[in-house]
């Protein structure tokens, strides 16, 4: 048994957070509904509103949040799979999600690099953290 393994190198840089394998490399690209997450999508300026508060009601932290800058300007709200079934989302809210005879597509921008229209309001912090639903709903009626 080599002993020495057990030892700490400190000349290693430090971890980086691993990247989720469904952003892509480069570019935009589309991912089916259903499979990695689902997505809630508000439009316009209401949605980047709502965006900001869910930080703020998170420390910063919202889970991974997409924009459009044109278009009807949408904003991409990442769920966990299933999320926004079972629950009443009020007017001008889209959900996306597939299901029987329903497929829904969710715009996914690389890290890095060129992906106009599409940005990253808040960029995933790790493979599994996303927005949370019930959280999102708050967001959206905030005088409630």
């Amino acid at each position: 048994m080599n002993t020495e393994s057990d030892e700490v190198n400190l000349d290693e840089p430090p971890l980086t957070p691993e990247i989720p394998d469904w952003i892509p490399p480069t570019g935009i690209q589309l991912r089916k509904a259903g499979v990695q997450f689902d997505a809630v999508r508000v439009d316009g300026d209401e949605g980047r509103l709502v965006a900001d508060r869910l930080a703020r009601m998170t420390g910063g932290a919202p889970g991974p949040v997409v924009e459009e800058a044109n278009g009807s300007r949408a904003v991409y709200f990442l769920v966990r799979v299933g999320a926004t079934s079972d629950r009443i989302w009020p007017p001008g809210v889209t959900c996306l999600a597939s299901g029987p005879s329903r497929v829904a597509f969710i715009p996914v921008p690389s890290l890095n690099g060129l992906t106009w229209p599409l940005t990253w309001r808040y960029r995933p912090t790790a493979r599994d953290h996303f927005v949370h639903a019930l959280l999102l709903k708050a967001a959206l009626h905030p005088e409630e």
